[in-house]
């Protein structure tokens, strides 16, 4: 695969995945199409022979392997990313009419930037869920595909303060309209039917129970700058690495034993079933070596790269970063580092990375918070507390991190792939 045809694949993935839901999905197509098999956790897994395979938890997160030999892994290569984006989900009950407007209540899901949602035009996506004529619960995925609401501002003539002193109450000023009593005669509920009748012609008037959706950008993604040498999109924050990983997945060396884990809920703490601080890794690593000595012994020489984006310097505000730590787009990924562990790179870490990239062809770049300022963080340290395997957080330069719109620079894409490949395929010279 050739750079521009990474490229083009990303976007597609992107596209296709305006959810964690919907990523998870995309990514299960792709692992489908390329020979893994699926799991069950519900049922009982004998030791599994050398193959490929994958396992899903709550539509929303995922668990790609591939085991070299049939006597369970001594050792693995993992790579971790995060499915969900921060953005505006829906209320259980959200509907609000209010002077012939028809809108919709939200909460704010995870660290959004809030100010570049007004005035855009949104669309919808998520999951549906119902009770079929047996009784059972059953589920879908919808996306409507297609702008169905806005947040628009208020004009600067009603206040004129708005480019000095605007403040953005989360209750009240994001309410998106999605249209106008006169013209909409169906309830919610009927036009989320409607929407699952259209996408699923065989189901009969499902009579939805409950929901689970969220508002997203309905521009797809673009290639800017005079070279084309930007992305600009939502959710590059993670979906750029969960497509990485997966795409270095499929190409790992089957004499290798690889493993990627795609949680949900980073945005919001991952204190979930199917986040980093849950059991899911634990729970699949259990399966996968039954008996705790040798478990514990291929932790310890396993490596997990945790891969979520990082801090490009922006040219209007480089005094944000700190002075040494100027991270570029188009220099390669970056490695995070924080003294207070909100980063669980160390110095063997960073040094098995950095060999990495230099057998890549890569070049590579540090990142560091400054001193007076807060730091985020990363699946990485969660992951390494609950499996104890060694872990080192990298991420691709960005900016405009947590918008409803991102940026990042193609050949930083490709080069995390790359980097992610050679992980993936120890034996095989660039």
């Amino acid at each position: 695969m050739q750079q521009a045809q990474y490229i083009t694949a990303l976007i597609d993935y992107i596209i296709s995945s305006p959810t964690a839901f919907h990523a998870v999905a995309s990514a299960t197509r792709l692992l489908k199409q390329n020979g893994f098999t699926r799991l069950n956790e519900e049922k009982i897994w004998d030791r599994l022979p050398s193959g490929k395979y994958f396992v899903t938890r709550n539509d929303s997160s995922l668990i790609g392997f591939s085991l070299g030999g049939d006597n369970g892994p001594t050792s693995l290569q993992m790579i971790g990313a995060h499915t969900d984006s921060p953005c505006l989900k829906i209320k259980p009950n959200p509907v609000q009419e209010n002077h012939n407007y028809l809108q919709l209540g939200v909460e704010v899901y995870g660290g959004a930037l809030l100010g570049p949602w007004f005035d855009r035009e949104l669309s919808l996506a998520g999951r549906v869920s119902w009770c079929d004529s047996e009784g059972a619960l059953q589920s879908a995925l919808v996306d409507f595909k297609r702008p169905i609401g806005i947040i628009p501002s208020l004009a600067i003539h009603l206040d004129r303060e708005a480019n000095e002193k605007r403040k953005i109450n989360k209750q009240t000023d994001l309410v998106p309209i999605i249209g106008l009593n006169d013209d909409i005669q169906d309830g919610f509920q009927k036009i989320l039917q409607k929407q699952v009748c259209t996408q699923y012609p065989d189901l009969d008037d499902p009579d939805i129970t409950d929901h689970e959706l969220f508002f997203y950008d309905a521009n797809p993604p673009a290639l800017t700058g005079l070279a084309n040498e930007f992305i600009t999109s939502g959710r590059l924050d993670n979906l750029l690495s969960c497509f990485a990983a997966v795409q270095a997945l499929l190409v790992a060396d089957p004499a290798e034993n690889c493993l990627i884990i795609l949680n949900d809920h980073e945005e919001v703490g991952s204190v979930s079933s199917c986040g980093a601080q849950g059991p899911f890794l634990r729970d699949i690593l259990e399966r996968l070596l039954p008996e705790v000595e040798k478990r514990q012994t291929a932790l310890r020489s396993s490596l997990l790269i945790s891969a979520d984006n990082a801090h490009a310097v922006h040219p209007n505000f480089a005094d944000k970063h700190d002075p040494r730590h100027l991270p570029q787009m188009n220099h390669g990924p970056v490695i995070k580092l924080n003294a207070n562990q909100r980063y669980a790179t160390n110095g063997r870490t960073a040094g098995r990375f950095r060999m990495l990239c230099r057998r890549a062809g890569v070049p590579v770049q540090e990142f560091v918070m400054r001193n007076d300022m807060a730091c985020g963080s990363t699946i990485g340290p969660l992951t390494a507390a609950e499996t104890g395997v060694d872990t080192v957080d990298v991420g691709i330069a960005s900016l405009a991190m947590h918008s409803i719109r991102e940026t990042a620079a193609c050949t930083d894409c490709w080069y995390l792939y790359r980097v992610l490949q050679t992980f993936f395929n120890p034996g095989q010279q660039q």
